[in-house]
């Protein structure tokens, strides 16, 4: 039966292939199943890649392996359609017998989500799509005991050991302060060119500043330009191109520490001498570019890279894929749908008090769980706001700060370590990949502790995001978020960690963030009007996450 968002007799899109994983794909034409594997340790190696990332070897080749795996996660699709699989339909991941460090992200066949139990014992089947053959996954004939989940490497409580510690004694931290900060107008489809929000953060971040264009020598943004559809304007060459900046330094680029990472490569600049004062920059139109589409007036970009192992299988969204890393930490810990909800009803509370935030309306528990499903166990409130907007930033050398018309906000310290696979589905189990190893990197390179903060501003594109920043920063232990979380005391204004004081990405809106940092520095320079925190001198703030991120620690003098 064809959903509303689904064309009838659509037909589930071949993936792409390349020289070097066309063998995966075509495995399926004699049924069975094969992976590189590594010539030195046997281990096999997925994605394909020309080393093994275990022992380094270069040697080996293919093999065949029995088809059968665990299921470690599933989550049940109402939301994102997608060719040839009518909604609601189940994404699944499932470790590889023989090597359970190989994880396939895939569809469960021949069951009911019901009769889905993870550990269960499951078998490869291959559907034909075109010329490639997909591999998924049906319940064994027989069952034996739910099977343990696969650890983590490192293991949670363990990621602290394997941080490396500060090179030098001297930290780059120390030589730069943010001396301005802006944010364009928010809303919901504004139609209006991307890069014109651009220019408005910027204008607005410059003169908070006390500063001129000309005054800017630097420029930095996240993603920077490249086929980002609703997350990027255009990037460096956009805004030089618009406002003739002339910078004698600029970075951009989506492989960088989230959306925070243009701060710590403008840190690095001024901290060289490259630059005296770095406009960093974030915008986001997905509320536009969503009509767009939908009126036929912009084409979608296909996407290519590692997200075509898990898209083929109408992994179509983060969500998907954090949903079962949400289920993994439920089934281990004990966290329930309430827990995520004390986090979705803060948010909400505080964007009552911002006069900008798009959704300001009260919430409620009973709103929270019973508003309609996304992508189990997540539902409407679980996730953050399509929104236009774009921020601005100013990251300049600590030796003006004497002349700045505002006390600086200073740099204690970032976090930045990858200690995770960089793939989404071969990550970290139990919380959002790629928090893990940064938070623990925050805290070596600072004397100050998770107690001294009394401000945090968390990613929160989903609940579920919070939650794992508040337990890898160290806020509370491994797996006792539902404990800390519950009642949402803890993180209201006036608890041990206010959290998002402006609403967040859950109810402000998600400006990816950069929304997160400019109400960190209103937060600590006292500026934050009705949802001031009483007394905040430092702050933590998280961005990103899935992809290799970072996170900031921030002070003021007082």
């Amino acid at each position: 039966m064809s959903t509303p968002d689904e064309k009838p007799g659509a037909v589930r899109p071949r993936p792409v292939t390349t020289p070097e994983t066309e063998f995966f794909w075509t495995s399926g034409r004699d049924g069975r199943l094969r992976f590189r594997t590594c010539g030195s340790c046997s281990a096999l190696i997925h994605p394909p890649q020309p080393v093994c990332r275990y022992c380094r070897s270069r040697t080996g080749g293919l093999r065949e392996v029995s088809g059968r795996a665990t299921l470690i996660g599933f989550s049940v699709n109402h939301r994102f359609p997608f060719p040839g699989l009518p909604t609601p339909f189940v994404v699944a991941q499932v470790a590889i017998e023989e090597d359970p460090r190989v994880r396939l992200t895939t569809n469960v066949v021949g069951c009911t989500p019901e009769e889905l139990r993870l550990g269960m014992r499951m078998e490869v089947v291959f559907e034909q799509a075109d010329d490639v053959w997909l591999p998924l996954f049906r319940p064994c004939a027989e069952q034996p005991p739910p099977a343990p989940l696969p650890t983590d490497e490192p293991a949670p409580e363990r990621v602290r050991e394997h941080v490396r510690a500060a090179p030098v004694p001297h930290r780059f931290e120390e030589r730069a302060v943010i001396s301005g900060a802006g944010a364009s107008r928010i809303g919901r489809r504004l139609m209006v060119p991307p890069l014109e929000l651009t220019v408005e953060a910027c204008e607005k971040a410059v003169a908070d500043a006390g500063l001129a264009f000309d005054d800017i020598d630097g420029l930095a943004t996240y993603p920077g330009g490249g086929a980002y559809g609703g997350f990027a304007e255009g990037g460096i060459t956009a805004l030089e191109s618009a406002l003739g900046i002339h910078p004698v330094w600029h970075n951009g680029a989506g492989e960088t520490f989230g959306p925070g990472g243009s701060l710590i490569a403008s840190m690095l600049a001024v901290a060289g001498g490259l630059a005296r004062h770095v406009l960093c920059f974030r915008t986001v139109w997905e509320s536009t570019h969503a009509e767009l589409l939908k009126q036929g007036r912009i084409r979608a970009a296909r996407p290519a890279g590692p997200e075509g192992w898990f898209k083929p299988f109408g992994a179509v969204s983060p969500a998907t894929m954090l949903a079962m890393n949400a289920q993994r930490h439920m089934h281990r810990h004990g966290t329930t749908r309430e827990t995520l909800g004390w986090i979705a009803l803060n948010q909400r509370a505080n964007a009552a008090r911002h006069p900008d935030a798009i959704y300001r309306e009260p919430l409620t528990m009973d709103d929270y769980l019973s508003a309609r499903t996304v992508t189990t166990p997540f539902g409407l409130y679980d996730c953050d706001v399509p929104c236009d907007a774009a921020t601005a930033v100013v990251v300049s050398a600590a030796e003006t700060a004497a002349d700045l018309p505002r006390p600086p906000v200073r740099f204690e310290a970032v976090g930045t370590q990858i200690l995770e696979r960089p793939e989404w589905d071969q990550s970290t189990l139990t919380h959002e990949p790629q928090v893990l190893g940064q938070a623990a990197h925050l805290w070596t390179r600072t004397d100050l502790r998770p107690a001294d903060v009394d401000v945090a501003l968390l990613y929160d594109g989903f609940t579920f995001n919070c939650l794992s920043w508040i337990e890898a920063l160290g806020f509370c232990g491994i797996g006792e978020a539902r404990d800390f979380l519950d009642g949402g005391k803890n993180i209201a204004p006036d608890g041990v960690l206010p959290l998002n004081p402006h609403g967040g990405q859950l109810s402000h809106g998600r400006t990816h963030g950069m929304g997160l940092v400019h109400e960190a520095v209103l937060q600590l320079r006292g500026e934050a009007g009705a949802r001031q925190v009483a007394g905040a001198r430092t702050a933590v703030v998280s961005s990103g996450g899935l992809t290799p991120s970072g996170v900031l620690l921030l002070r003021t003098d007082g």
